[in-house]
């Protein structure tokens, strides 16, 4: 009769948390197989040593390669297949000769373990069982102290190797993540947690519960000092400390009023971010809403940009019943957004009771400013040419009051599909009490895959360039523009020249 072939779980790395079912297979095996790199050193076998016993047989597998490269005709996979290959004949010889075989694997056998290629090629021709082992992931939760999944929360467990972007687009889409197979993967694996906005609740674990074990914020890491044997875990946003979600009241609810920047994760704080991940309902335009990612456990309502005062109303209506709500605005709440609307209802009395929050986000205007240097680097005001909710005429007379003041001025909403001549007539109006040359930046969907920016002048300003997705920044008399290789550089000084009164005789 054949032997048995055992794929045996040795857990993340304490012999302690060897199950019982393990060591007792372990102890009574003829032979105990193990693999390792060419040093010789193999972690499996250091983890099962206690329960060896004399005069069992070894069968050291030894990688032909890891890191290095290979004169294989069949490349990397080549030389690895036949190595497996090879591995499994040795073991069906003491198979055959009737010796039960235990092949040792570090935390669960067939969770991204080398002991499944000997299943793939050994369990249809032998008597196989395999006894799971506690992975590596459920060890790095434990040792942080930060449960992995509350409720209805998606944990993707996601390898190392994957590009930096499809490993960002995978990061931004669930609750919770382990990261495995760090190693010389570990710059892309960061710069995956950045793209995705998601670095500052990220951990580092290595050799979890062993004397080498170490945490740290994924941040704080240096990519020099990174094992294989260790881990990045994005652990369940409602249990995790480390950026805490929204404080609520548990009776009443509430409702916080965010911004989440003027485009991609990248531009949201943390802040912005852990008070989402904590919310149960978040609410908004239906662009913003869309941008964030689908959380089971979490109710998404999208709507018109056009009914801000019943979105609020519905916010507030939930939080009287319980809820946690996130309200998501563009760029920053306070700046033609939600939260305005959100606390001008929520002085009614009815809601009284309701906690109302609001998170500061960063604004299209210096979003757009940032692109070419710092044209809002002195005094400078804000203004909206959306005539929805206020008439053109009161519109027309700040915009001439900013330009008599000499103020950089940041311009909103500068057109739409139904209002196409006010940037005309913003312009004209303006090269009433501002020079030709005046410089005037256009950004268009800045941060987004359409950004675009123009360096122009208020003379040469084309309204027909300009639309809803644009915003406008008009220079003040001292703004100038440097052009430059690289690209334009747009600055006001912040140093502004003083009035000298003329006291020549007859002068007034």
């Amino acid at each position: 009769m054949s032997g048995r072939l055992w794929g045996v779980g040795l857990g993340p790395g304490d012999p302690e948390l060897v199950t019982v079912k393990a060591a007792r297979l372990i102890g009574a095996a003829d032979v105990i197989a193990f693999h390792s790199a060419r040093h010789g050193r193999s972690i499996a076998r250091s983890v099962a040593a206690p329960y060896l016993t004399p005069g069992q047989v070894e069968e050291h597998l030894v990688y032909p390669l890891t890191t290095e490269t290979t004169d294989h005709p069949g490349g990397y996979q080549g030389a690895m297949d036949d190595f497996y290959a090879d591995c499994a004949a040795r073991l069906a010889a003491h198979l055959d000769a009737g010796r039960d075989v235990v092949v040792l694997a570090e935390g669960d056998p067939l969770f991204y373990g080398s002991y499944m290629h000997m299943h793939k090629r050994l369990a249809d021709r032998y008597p196989c069982e395999v006894v799971p082992g506690v992975t590596s992931v459920s060890a790095a939760a434990a040792v942080l102290g930060r449960p992995l999944c509350e409720r209805d929360e998606i944990l993707t467990v996601l390898p190392g190797t994957l590009p930096p972007d499809v490993l960002a687009d995978r990061l931004r889409s669930t609750d919770a993540a382990a990261v495995m197979k760090l190693g010389r993967t570990f710059t892309g694996v960061r710069e995956a947690f950045e793209l995705a906005g998601r670095a500052d609740e990220a951990w580092y674990v290595e050799r979890a519960t062993t004397d080498a074990q170490r945490t740290a914020p994924l941040a704080d890491v240096d990519p020099d000092e990174v094992p294989y044997f260790s881990l990045a875990l994005l652990p369940s946003p409602i249990n995790n400390t480390f950026t805490p979600p929204a404080p609520r009241d548990t009776q009443d609810g509430s409702v916080t009023v965010v911004g989440l920047g003027p485009a991609g994760p990248e531009w949201m704080t943390p802040e912005v971010r852990a008070a989402i991940a904590g919310a149960d309902d978040v609410i908004g335009y239906t662009t913003y809403v869309d941008r964030l990612p689908d959380r089971a456990r979490q109710r998404k309502h999208g709507s018109d940009n056009r009914v801000e005062s019943e979105r609020a109303a519905f916010a507030l209506d939930l939080a009287r019943k319980g809820s946690a709500v996130v309200v998501v605005s563009s760029g920053d709440p306070g700046v033609f957004a939600m939260a305005s609307a959100v606390t001008e209802v929520a002085s009614a009395p009815e809601y009284a009771e309701v906690a109302v929050r609001v998170l500061p986000g960063m604004t299209a205007a210096q979003a757009v400013a940032s692109r070419v240097g710092a044209p809002l680097g002195h005094d400078y005001c804000v203004l909206s040419l959306s005539d929805r909710l206020k008439p053109w005429d009161v519109i027309a007379q700040r915009l001439t009051a900013a330009a008599a003041a000499d103020l950089a001025i940041a311009i909103y909403n500068p057109a739409s599909k139904s209002r196409t001549w006010q940037v005309a007539a913003t312009r004209d109006l303006l090269l009433e009490h501002r020079a030709p040359e005046t410089p005037v930046v256009v950004g268009r969907d800045v941060g987004g895959p359409a950004e675009a920016i123009t360096v122009t002048t208020l003379a040469e300003l084309d309204p027909a360039t300009v639309d809803m997705r644009c915003l406008l920044l008009i220079g003040s008399s001292q703004t100038r523009t440097v052009p430059r290789p690289a690209g334009p550089l747009v600055f006001t000084p912040r140093r502004y020249p003083a009035t000298v009164r003329d006291t020549s005789p007859g002068a007034g």
